[in-house]
C-alpha cells in the first residue's frame, strides 16, 4: 500500500507548506519587527536580528506543520484502507 500513499503523501506535503507559510506570513505580522514582510537574508537593509527572528520562526512553524500534516494524512489513510503507510 505504499506505493498508493506516495502520491497521495506529495499533495498532503504540498497542501501543509501551503499552510505552513499562510501561518508564518499571519505569524510575522503579530511579531515585533521593522517590516510587515519577513526579510530576505540577502536584504541589505534587513537588520541581522529580524533575519534570524524571521528563519527561527518560519522554521519553527514549518516543522510542526509538517509533522502535523503528515501524522493527519497517516492517520486517515489508515482509516479509509486499514494499513498504515510506513
Amino acid at each position: 500500500m505504499k506505493f498508493v500513499y506516495k502520491p497521495l503523501g506529495i499533495l498532503i506535503s504540498v497542501l501543509g507548506g501551503l499552510l505552513a507559510t499562510q501561518l508564518f506570513n499571519r505569524l510575522w505580522r503579530v511579531l515585533p519587527t521593522d517590516g510587515e514582510k519577513a526579510p530576505n537574508a540577502k536584504d541589505r537593509s534587513a537588520s541581522v536580528k529580524d533575519i534570524a527572528i524571521a528563519a527561527t520562526a518560519q522554521g519553527a512553524v514549518f516543522g510542526v506543520v509538517k509533522a502535523l500534516v503528515n501524522r493527519v494524512g497517516a492517520k486517515g489513510f489508515e482509516k479509509a484502507t486499514g494499513t498504515w503507510p510506513a
